[in-house]
Order: C-alpha cells, then sequence, then structure tokens
C-alpha cells in the first residue's frame, strides 16, 4: 500500500474521478476561476478551479 497521496488528486479533491457519490464543483477558494487574487494558480483545485465533491446521500 503507497503511502503518497494521489497525484491526480488536488488538495481540494474529496474524491478521484469517476468515484461513485462524488462529482465535480466549483473550488470555493478561488470561486472557479483557477486563480487566487495573486494571479497565482489555485492550489486547492490546481488552477482547474473544480474539485470533486461528494454528493452521494444517505
Amino acid at each position: 500500500m503507497s503511502m503518497h497521496p494521489d497525484p491526480d488528486l488536488n488538495p481540494g479533491d474529496e474524491a478521484e474521478p469517476g468515484t461513485p457519490g462524488a462529482g465535480e464543483d466549483i473550488c470555493e477558494a478561488c470561486a472557479g476561476t483557477g486563480r487566487l487574487g495573486d494571479g497565482k494558480p489555485c492550489p486547492e483545485c490546481g488552477g482547474s478551479g473544480r474539485v470533486m465533491r461528494g454528493i452521494g446521500g444517505g
């Protein structure tokens, strides 16, 4: 078992793409722009403006 995080995931992702019960959402840290106020790429979404969130209910 690897102790390294998945390189395809960003800090704001709650799940890998394609995970049942998860879907793409707008990154709250950058409001979906992919950039922060200083013009640098958002570290939460990796500059994409999107994160994977758990959407399943129970």
